[in-house]
C-alpha cells in the first residue's frame, strides 16, 4: 500500500516513519515544499539513527525503512491507497488541500485526516469522496493509540478498513463518533486549560502543580509540561474548538493561556511556555 502523508511537521514525520517500519507500506512524505519535505524525512532518519544506536533496528533495517519514503511536494501523491493529512490545524487549509488531492489521486484513495479537534463531516465538505477521521499522538511512531473518528458520511467499510489497518502498523484503535475534541482531547485539552486558570489565579506555581498530578494521580507528565510539549497555540485553537461547537462557558480558553500564545510562548518548539527551554 502507498500512503501520502501531508504535512512534513512533527506529526506528519511521526505518522510517515510508523508506515515505513511496517512491511506491505511506502509513504510518500509531502509539504508545500521539497525543502519541507526533505526536512521532515531528515527528522525520522535522526529518529531510526537513535533505534540504531539503542539496538532496536539494525543500520540495514534503518537504511530499507528510509528508502521506502519519498519526499516532494503533493503531486507526488497519484498512485497513492490512503492520504493522511496531517496539515495545520486549520479548516479551511485542510478543506483546499483535500479539494487539490481529488483532482490528482486514484478514485478509490481513501481521505483521512490527523486532525485534533476539527469536524471530520466539515473538512469533507463538497469533496467527491467522503473523509475519515485518523488521529494519532505524538510521538506518532511510538504512541499507540489511534482515534478512529467516522464523520457524517463516512461509510461503515471505509471505517472497517481504517481500523484494520491501524492495527496493521501496530497500533490500538479506538472507535469514535464525531464530536468536538473527540474523546482524548475534550478531557485531556481541558485539564491543560484548568492548569492554565490555577497558575493565573495563583493557586500553586506551575511546579507545584505539576507536581501533584504526577504523585497524586499517577500522570507521566503534568498539565503544564505537557502543555508545553504539545505546543500552546495547538491548545489554545483546540479549546477556542471546543468553545465554539459546544457554546458552553467551561471551554472558554484561559485568558493566561491565550496571552502566552500571543506572545510567542508556545511551549518547547519556541523555546519558553510555562517552562523555560533556553537554560
Amino acid at each position: 500500500m502507498v500512503v501520502g502523508v501531508i504535512g512534513a511537521g512533527t506529526m506528519g514525520s511521526g505518522i510517515a516513519q510508523a508506515f515505513a517500519m511496517t512491511d506491505g507500506y511506502e509513504v510518500c512524505l509531502c509539504d508545500i515544499n521539497e525543502e519541507f519535505a526533505a526536512n521532515g524525512k531528515a527528522k525520522i532518519e535522526k529518529n531510526l539513527a537513535f533505534l540504531v544506536k539503542k539496538e532496536k533496528i539494525d543500520q540495514a533495517k534503518a537504511d530499507e525503512i528510509a528508502a521506502k519514503i519519498k519526499t516532494g511536494t503533493k503531486e507526488i501523491c497519484t498512485d497513492c491507497d490512503l492520504i493522511v493529512e496531517a496539515a495545520l490545524e486549520v479548516m479551511e487549509i485542510k478543506q483546499q488541500t483535500f479539494k487539490e488531492l481529488q483532482e490528482i489521486v486514484k478514485a478509490d484513495c481513501i481521505f483521512a485526516t490527523n486532525t485534533s479537534s476539527l469536524s471530520v463531516t466539515e473538512i469533507g465538505k463538497g469533496l467527491d469522496r467522503p473523509v475519515i477521521g485518523m488521529h494519532f499522538f505524538n510521538p506518532a511512531d511510538r504512541m499507540k493509540l489511534i482515534e478512529v473518528i467516522k464523520g457524517g458520511n463516512t461509510t461503515d467499510e471505509m471505517n472497517d478498513k481504517i481500523i484494520a489497518i491501524s492495527k496493521e502498523i501496530g497500533k490500538t484503535p479506538v472507535q469514535i463518533n464525531e464530536a468536538a475534541g473527540f474523546a482524548v482531547n475534550r478531557l485531556l485539552i481541558t485539564m491543560i486549560n484548568e492548569a492554565a486558570y490555577e497558575v493565573m489565579e495563583g493557586v500553586a506555581s506551575v511546579e507545584d502543580i505539576d507536581t501533584s498530578m504526577k504523585l497524586g494521580c499517577n500522570h507521566p507528565m503534568g498539565p503544564l509540561e505537557l502543555g508545553d510539549f504539545i505546543g500552546l497555540d495547538i491548545c489554545l485553537a483546540i479549546m477556542d474548538v471546543l468553545y465554539k461547537e459546544f457554546e458552553d462557558s467551561k471551554y472558554r480558553a484561559c485568558p493566561l493561556l491565550r496571552k502566552m500564545v500571543r506572545a510567542g510562548k508556545l511551549g518547547r518548539k519556541s523555546g519558553a511556555g510555562f517552562y523555560d527551554y533556553n537554560k
